[in-house]
């Protein structure tokens, strides 16, 4: 039955549209595991901007959002999902799962989100980093 498959979440979105505010909420309402890149990387690494890393981050993620999706249970990627290709391999993996696919948009004006990040960069909260206007 169709709607017993587990859902995979990909959060798509530029720094600033309120993707960790959503897959939060998210983790509540569908009791999904939440899978956040930011969070380990400021936790394990001390810096947002390792790309190595952060992609080493992510394939770990994605192992376990793997794992718990063959299991039944719903997992939210908080990843931004910028690119069309990286949206298609993710959908096609959680497909090759059994798992349904909802990509979560967040469509922010600039002007919004460049207060929105004027406004964290200047009082940080936890597991996030500086975001320069460019």
């Amino acid at each position: 039955m169709q709607s017993n498959k587990p859902t995979l979440y990909l959060i798509c979105g530029l720094p600033g549209a309120g993707k960790t505010t959503l897959a939060k909420k998210l983790e509540n309402e569908k009791n999904a595991i939440r899978l956040t890149p930011d969070e380990w990387m400021s936790r394990i690494v001390g810096d947002g901007y390792d790309e190595a890393k952060r992609a080493i981050v992510e394939q770990i993620q994605w192992e376990i959002a793997a794992r718990v999706l063959s299991l039944g249970v719903s997992a939210i990627l908080d990843y931004g999902f910028w690119g069309r290709s990286e949206r298609d391999d993710y959908r096609a993996r959680a497909n090759a799962l059994g798992a349904r696919v909802q990509v979560c948009f967040l469509d922010v004006s600039r002007d919004e989100l460049l207060k929105r990040l004027n406004e964290r960069n200047a009082n940080l909260p936890e597991a996030t980093f500086k975001v320069d206007e460019a």
